[in-house]
Protein backbone atom coordinates (compact mmCIF):
# COMPACT_ATOMS: atom_id res chain seq x y z
CA UNK A 1 0.00 0.00 0.00
CA UNK A 2 3.34 2.45 1.01
CA UNK A 3 4.50 1.83 -2.24
CA UNK A 4 1.23 2.37 -4.54
CA UNK A 5 0.92 5.75 -2.54
CA UNK A 6 4.34 6.53 -3.50
CA UNK A 7 3.78 6.23 -6.85
CA UNK A 8 0.78 7.79 -6.58
CA UNK A 9 2.11 10.98 -5.43
CA UNK A 10 5.37 10.87 -7.44
CA UNK A 11 2.64 10.95 -10.61
CA UNK A 12 1.07 13.44 -9.07
CA UNK A 13 4.11 15.49 -8.39
CA UNK A 14 5.62 15.28 -12.13
CA UNK A 15 2.10 16.45 -13.28
CA UNK A 16 2.42 19.37 -11.45
CA UNK A 17 5.97 19.85 -12.32
CA UNK A 18 5.12 19.67 -16.18
CA UNK A 19 2.67 22.76 -15.96
CA UNK A 20 4.95 24.82 -13.62
CA UNK A 21 7.71 24.38 -16.03
CA UNK A 22 5.60 24.52 -19.16
CA UNK A 23 5.49 22.81 -22.42
CA UNK A 24 8.88 23.25 -23.71
CA UNK A 25 10.22 22.65 -19.89
CA UNK A 26 8.22 19.90 -19.83
CA UNK A 27 9.60 18.19 -22.90
CA UNK A 28 13.04 18.45 -21.58
CA UNK A 29 12.17 17.02 -18.09
CA UNK A 30 10.34 13.85 -20.22
CA UNK A 31 13.75 13.31 -22.10
CA UNK A 32 15.70 12.96 -19.03
CA UNK A 33 12.84 10.62 -17.58
CA UNK A 34 12.97 8.53 -20.98
CA UNK A 35 16.84 9.01 -21.70
CA UNK A 36 17.15 6.86 -18.24
CA UNK A 37 14.42 4.04 -18.95
CA UNK A 38 12.03 5.66 -16.71
CA UNK A 39 9.15 5.82 -19.84
CA UNK A 40 6.13 5.52 -17.14
CA UNK A 41 7.81 9.10 -16.09
CA UNK A 42 8.35 10.64 -19.49
CA UNK A 43 4.77 9.24 -20.18
CA UNK A 44 2.96 11.15 -17.45
CA UNK A 45 5.41 14.53 -17.94
CA UNK A 46 4.85 14.79 -21.89
CA UNK A 47 1.26 13.30 -21.64
CA UNK A 48 -0.73 16.82 -20.02
CA UNK A 49 1.56 19.07 -22.62
CA UNK A 50 0.63 16.92 -25.78
CA UNK A 51 -3.16 17.17 -24.88
CA UNK A 52 -2.66 21.00 -24.98
CA UNK A 53 -0.40 21.17 -27.93
CA UNK A 54 3.37 21.04 -27.35
CA UNK A 55 4.54 19.28 -30.46
CA UNK A 56 7.60 17.66 -28.87
CA UNK A 57 5.72 16.46 -26.26
CA UNK A 58 3.49 14.75 -28.72
CA UNK A 59 6.09 14.00 -30.68
CA UNK A 60 7.43 11.94 -27.85
CA UNK A 61 4.21 10.22 -26.85
CA UNK A 62 4.40 8.92 -30.40
CA UNK A 63 7.83 7.68 -29.33
CA UNK A 64 6.59 5.59 -26.65
CA UNK A 65 3.61 4.18 -28.58
CA UNK A 66 6.06 3.13 -31.25
CA UNK A 67 7.93 1.37 -29.56
CA UNK A 68 6.34 -0.02 -26.40
CA UNK A 69 7.93 1.74 -23.46
CA UNK A 70 5.91 2.51 -20.42
CA UNK A 71 2.83 1.84 -22.70
CA UNK A 72 1.75 -0.90 -25.20
CA UNK A 73 2.81 -0.81 -27.78
CA UNK A 74 0.39 0.76 -30.51
CA UNK A 75 0.74 2.23 -33.65
CA UNK A 76 -2.23 3.80 -34.06
CA UNK A 77 -1.87 6.17 -30.64
CA UNK A 78 1.69 6.39 -32.40
CA UNK A 79 0.35 7.34 -35.50
CA UNK A 80 -1.80 10.02 -33.99
CA UNK A 81 0.78 11.30 -31.93
CA UNK A 82 3.20 11.40 -34.80
CA UNK A 83 0.19 13.32 -37.03
CA UNK A 84 -0.84 16.08 -34.44
CA UNK A 85 3.27 17.37 -34.18
CA UNK A 86 4.33 16.69 -37.90
CA UNK A 87 1.48 19.33 -38.65
CA UNK A 88 2.65 21.56 -36.34
CA UNK A 89 5.90 21.09 -38.87
CA UNK A 90 7.55 18.75 -36.14
CA UNK A 91 10.97 17.75 -38.47
CA UNK A 92 11.33 14.34 -36.69
CA UNK A 93 7.56 13.30 -36.45
CA UNK A 94 7.24 14.05 -40.06
CA UNK A 95 10.39 11.72 -40.70
CA UNK A 96 8.67 8.53 -38.24
CA UNK A 97 5.59 9.23 -40.21
CA UNK A 98 7.27 8.17 -42.86
CA UNK A 99 9.01 5.39 -41.67
CA UNK A 100 5.51 4.10 -40.76
CA UNK A 101 3.80 4.78 -44.04
CA UNK A 102 7.52 2.88 -45.64
CA UNK A 103 6.66 -0.47 -43.83
CA UNK A 104 3.18 0.02 -43.10
CA UNK A 105 2.58 0.20 -39.16
CA UNK A 106 -0.76 0.90 -38.34
CA UNK A 107 -1.27 2.52 -41.81
CA UNK A 108 -1.56 0.82 -45.12
CA UNK A 109 2.06 0.62 -46.63
CA UNK A 110 2.35 3.23 -48.80
CA UNK A 111 5.55 4.98 -50.45
CA UNK A 112 4.12 7.68 -51.89
CA UNK A 113 3.20 8.93 -48.63
CA UNK A 114 6.30 7.95 -46.89
CA UNK A 115 8.32 10.05 -49.65
CA UNK A 116 5.53 13.09 -48.80
CA UNK A 117 6.36 13.27 -45.20
CA UNK A 118 10.25 12.18 -46.07
CA UNK A 119 10.74 15.57 -48.07
CA UNK A 120 8.91 17.47 -45.48
CA UNK A 121 11.19 16.48 -43.18
CA UNK A 122 14.65 16.57 -45.05
CA UNK A 123 13.63 20.26 -45.85
CA UNK A 124 13.11 20.20 -42.21
CA UNK A 125 16.64 19.38 -41.75
CA UNK A 126 16.36 15.93 -40.38
CA UNK A 127 18.89 13.56 -41.75
CA UNK A 128 17.48 10.59 -42.00
CA UNK A 129 14.99 11.47 -44.02
CA UNK A 130 17.17 13.14 -46.31
CA UNK A 131 18.65 9.72 -46.40
CA UNK A 132 15.77 7.80 -47.00
CA UNK A 133 14.69 10.74 -49.60
CA UNK A 134 17.83 10.42 -51.51
CA UNK A 135 17.51 6.10 -51.54
CA UNK A 136 13.91 6.74 -52.76
CA UNK A 137 15.15 8.72 -55.71
CA UNK A 138 18.36 6.62 -56.66
CA UNK A 139 15.95 3.94 -56.75
CA UNK A 140 13.18 5.52 -58.51
CA UNK A 141 10.22 4.44 -55.79
CA UNK A 142 7.28 5.91 -55.85
CA UNK A 143 9.10 8.81 -57.73
CA UNK A 144 11.00 8.74 -60.81
CA UNK A 145 14.62 7.99 -60.68
CA UNK A 146 16.78 11.13 -60.35
CA UNK A 147 20.22 10.69 -59.24
CA UNK A 148 21.36 14.21 -59.25
CA UNK A 149 18.47 14.76 -56.43
CA UNK A 150 19.66 11.53 -54.92
CA UNK A 151 22.91 12.80 -54.64
CA UNK A 152 21.90 16.24 -53.16
CA UNK A 153 20.39 14.78 -50.33
CA UNK A 154 22.88 12.24 -49.73
CA UNK A 155 25.45 14.95 -49.68
CA UNK A 156 23.65 17.55 -47.80
CA UNK A 157 23.46 14.57 -44.83
CA UNK A 158 26.76 14.01 -44.84
CA UNK A 159 27.71 17.97 -44.92
CA UNK A 160 25.45 18.17 -41.68
CA UNK A 161 27.23 15.84 -40.01
CA UNK A 162 25.45 12.35 -41.17
CA UNK A 163 28.03 9.64 -42.20
CA UNK A 164 25.40 6.65 -42.38
CA UNK A 165 25.30 8.59 -45.68
CA UNK A 166 28.97 8.82 -46.52
CA UNK A 167 29.03 5.72 -48.11
CA UNK A 168 25.40 6.10 -50.10
CA UNK A 169 27.34 9.60 -51.61
CA UNK A 170 30.58 7.85 -52.55
CA UNK A 171 28.66 4.46 -54.04
CA UNK A 172 26.84 7.20 -56.57
CA UNK A 173 29.21 10.15 -57.09
CA UNK A 174 31.69 7.35 -58.21
CA UNK A 175 29.09 6.59 -61.06
CA UNK A 176 28.14 9.92 -62.39
CA UNK A 177 29.20 11.98 -64.97
CA UNK A 178 30.73 15.19 -64.96
CA UNK A 179 27.98 17.51 -65.28
CA UNK A 180 25.65 15.64 -62.82
CA UNK A 181 28.54 15.48 -60.16
CA UNK A 182 28.31 19.50 -61.11
CA UNK A 183 24.53 19.83 -60.93
CA UNK A 184 24.29 17.86 -57.51
CA UNK A 185 26.79 20.22 -55.78
CA UNK A 186 25.18 23.33 -57.23
CA UNK A 187 22.05 22.20 -56.05
CA UNK A 188 23.30 21.22 -52.41
CA UNK A 189 24.98 25.16 -52.39
CA UNK A 190 21.64 26.30 -52.86
CA UNK A 191 19.88 24.25 -50.36
CA UNK A 192 22.63 25.27 -47.66
CA UNK A 193 22.19 29.04 -48.75
CA UNK A 194 18.46 28.19 -48.49
CA UNK A 195 18.10 27.05 -45.07
CA UNK A 196 20.43 29.02 -43.09
CA UNK A 197 17.71 29.68 -40.37
CA UNK A 198 16.84 25.92 -40.61
CA UNK A 199 19.53 24.65 -39.66
CA UNK A 200 20.93 27.41 -37.20
CA UNK A 201 17.69 26.42 -35.09
CA UNK A 202 18.36 22.56 -34.96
Amino acid sequence: MRRYLTVILFTVALTFSAIAYGEDDAYELGCKMYDVGDYEAAFETWSPAAVAGDADSQFGMGQLYANGYGVPLDDAQALNWYTKAAEQGHGDAQCQLGVMHANGWGVPMDETEAMKWYKLAAENGVTEAMINVGSMYQNGFSIEQDKVEALKWFTIAVRLGDQNAAMKQEYLAERLPEEQLAAADAAVTQWLTDNETVLAND
